[in-house]
């Protein structure tokens, strides 16, 4: 045996009866982190939103939790109650930062900037007509914290309904 081992301390583990339980410890949490995020507990999960208004009600379904890289969809559903002759949809700066948009369908048929928010405008929705809109998007890495998203219909210039949630970006 070489003299440099010292069967104690290298073999019977003397004093350092703790260190294999400590190592054990801490490679359980670090795959805890993947294990978690493979069941959803970091993003993912679609959550709805909706809002009601004599006029509309708005629908959105996103998630609420996101994480760098990921690519995911909303959906903006607007239910019309009476004729909305100019529908735009107003997405806040908190729809595009730090977030890439693969692509928006329907395609509207102006899309415009109002002090920094996106508006998407569509054609006429008729009373009892459902529009459906699909944003696919991809999460840029280096985005992490929270935002707020504020989704507003309008009706030409005129507010009809909003949703306000909170966006929380992980790692």
């Amino acid at each position: 045996m070489p003299e440099s081992i010292r069967i104690g301390s290298h073999r019977d583990l003397v004093g350092r009866e703790r260190h294999p339980v400590i190592r054990r410890a801490l490679l359980v949490l670090l795959l805890a982190v993947p294990v978690l995020a493979l069941l959803g507990a970091f993003g993912q999960r679609a959550l709805e939103s909706h809002a009601s208004g004599p006029a509309a009600t708005l629908t959105l379904s996103s998630p609420k939790s996101i994480r760098g890289g990921l690519l995911f969809q909303s959906k903006v559903t607007v239910d019309a109650q009476r004729r909305l002759a100019q529908p735009k949809l107003v997405l806040s700066p908190g729809f595009l930062d730090g977030l890439t948009v693969n692509t928006i369908e329907p395609n509207a048929s102006q899309e415009l900037s109002r002090n920094g928010s996106l508006v998407l405008e569509y054609g006429a929705i008729p009373a009892g007509q459902r529009l459906v809109v699909w944003i696919q998007y991809q999460v840029n890495p280096t985005t992490v914290g929270r935002q707020t998203q504020r989704l507003e219909l309008d009706d030409g210039l005129a507010p009809i309904v909003t949703i306000t949630r909170k966006l929380t970006s992980f790692p």
